[in-house]
């Protein structure tokens, strides 16, 4: 369990978990429904392939429409705000100081999910913009943008009132996130949906911002958290502060240039740069794998299923998704996976396997502190950790090998585009049994938040009726 931290002043945990509690209930309670939304729609998505007439009827659940809404509320709809929240209370605690303008997280979540709300019917009724995470369209996008600055002026806030004033490496981590998010998600908005390019910069804009936002922005926050909950719940210091350091550095440095396919139409040097920097992040995954190790191995808490297994499973997810990601760069390696299903299992796990999983053993560390009680489901957390560890096994590892057997099969020039299909169906098949399990593991999730904030509102409203009835009973004694 997280050791309780005694500010200065002695400012209790309790107040400071306290002034958290509406705004995460806020953005945790959006982002279980649209976790379990995104992955429904997923599962729809890998139907179409084993019976391509199954919704054939139904134009908006055709796979172009359907399978982007399913990323975007995965990705928008659930880690974002999720995220968001488990960042505002690490700010809270390790600034001890409570949270500053709380009311602006809770009007900046029923924005977002607003604008989240509007992105999927848009994607769904065929109004997307037709670039990859950026599907959702110009007046959603306003809301999402202005979402994510109302609870960042929150966390900087925080911040800047903190009493402890060492940094911790988490601070590193998740400050460049919130200054990231604003600069890709409004650059990339303004240069191919306000006032779009054309030719060539077009394709690479969208490629840059789709790896800074999945590969860049979702492992600063990732790693920001883990960084912060691993020692903690291993019973053990930060090893070390110097490679936390090192790491931030050469992550933001090289990773940003990621992400130009190998056989993209454009000038060559483009793919070049991409792969050299790709194979350049080599070096903060060995520091992120070094601290890690250190950090867990010798640990005084046992993995049974809870929190702990969360952080250590996610993070295990992020180094073999950029060992993917950087394999996928090489040009001999490149010539067989690309256009195949092995860079949607990297997507995957980076989303899914990582950041995903991290974040609900976060949240379930973090909410019986913030809202005084226990999980109403104590048992569902570690049936969920299993449901999510076969579910990532299953749908990343069946489409990486999946995607490697297509891209052999597509260099014998023998084999028709059916023959190519067909090579790749049984693994589709998998990949969607595990979305299934990610799926049950969603509602388990979602059953706990539900739960638990349906029992926090029934407290306050016994308590509103006790306080209605104290003075009107007094006043009988009285009479």
């Amino acid at each position: 369990m997280i050791v309780n931290e005694i500010s200065k002043n002695n400012l209790s945990s309790g107040a400071i978990d306290a002034s958290c509690r509406v705004p995460l209930l806020a953005l945790f309670g959006g982002a279980a429904l649209w976790f379990v939304v995104g992955l429904v729609l997923a599962v729809i998505a890998s139907l179409t392939f084993h019976k391509p007439d199954m919704f054939a009827d139904c134009p908006l659940l055709a796979y172009g429409h359907v399978q982007p809404a399913a990323n975007d509320a995965i990705l928008y709809g659930f880690c974002i705000p999720a995220a968001l929240g488990v960042m505002l209370w690490i700010f809270a605690r390790l600034s001890q100081t409570e949270l500053m303008l709380p009311l602006i997280p809770i009007v900046a979540a029923n924005i977002w999910h607003l604008g989240v709300f509007v992105g999927i019917v848009a994607i769904l009724i065929g109004d997307s913009t037709g670039f990859e995470w950026l599907e959702f369209p110009r007046g959603s996008s306003v809301l999402l943008f202005v979402a994510f600055l109302l609870i960042a002026i929150s966390a900087v806030a925080t911040f800047g009132a903190r009493r402890e004033r060492e940094l911790y490496p988490s601070h590193w981590f998740l400050l460049a996130a919130l200054l990231w998010f604003p600069w890709i998600y409004s650059t990339a908005n303004l240069f191919l949906v306000a006032w779009p390019v054309r030719g060539v910069t077009q394709a690479v804009i969208g490629w840059w911002f789709a790896n800074n936002l999945i590969f860049v922005w979702l492992a600063l926050v990732g790693i920001g958290t883990a960084f912060y909950f691993l020692p903690k719940l291993a019973g053990r210091p930060l090893q070390s502060n110097y490679f936390a350091l090192f790491a931030f550095w050469t992550l933001i440095l090289f990773g940003t240039w990621c992400g130009i396919p190998q056989g993209a139409p454009v000038p060559a040097w483009l793919p070049v740069l991409s792969s050299v920097a790709s194979a350049l992040t080599i070096v903060p995954l060995i520091a992120i794998a070094v601290i890690f190790a250190k950090t867990v191995c010798g640990a005084n808490a046992s993995c049974k299923g809870g929190p702990f297994c969360y952080l250590k499973f996610g993070t295990v997810a992020f180094l073999l998704s950029s060992l993917m990601l950087i394999a996928s760069a090489c040009p001999r390696i490149s010539q067989v996976t690309e256009f195949t299903w092995f860079a949607p299992a990297q997507t995957q796990l980076q989303i899914l396997g990582f950041v995903a999983i991290v974040i609900c053993g976060a949240i379930y560390e973090l909410l019986p502190r913030v809202m005084g009680f226990e999980l109403p489901f104590p048992k569902f957390v570690r049936v969920q950790h299993w449901f999510f560890i076969l579910g990532i096994i299953l749908l990343a590892g069946s489409l990486a090998v999946g995607g490697i057997i297509q891209g052999w099969a597509a260099l014998v020039p023998k084999n028709s585009s059916s023959d190519i299909l067909q090579s790749s169906l049984p693994f589709l098949r998998v990949s969607t049994t595990g979305l299934l399990f990610l799926l049950l593991g969603s509602l388990l999730f979602a059953a706990n938040i539900f739960a638990m904030t349906f029992k926090w509102k029934l407290a306050l409203l016994k308590s509103a009726i006790a306080a209605i009835k104290a003075p009107l009973e007094a006043s009988e004694v009285k009479s």
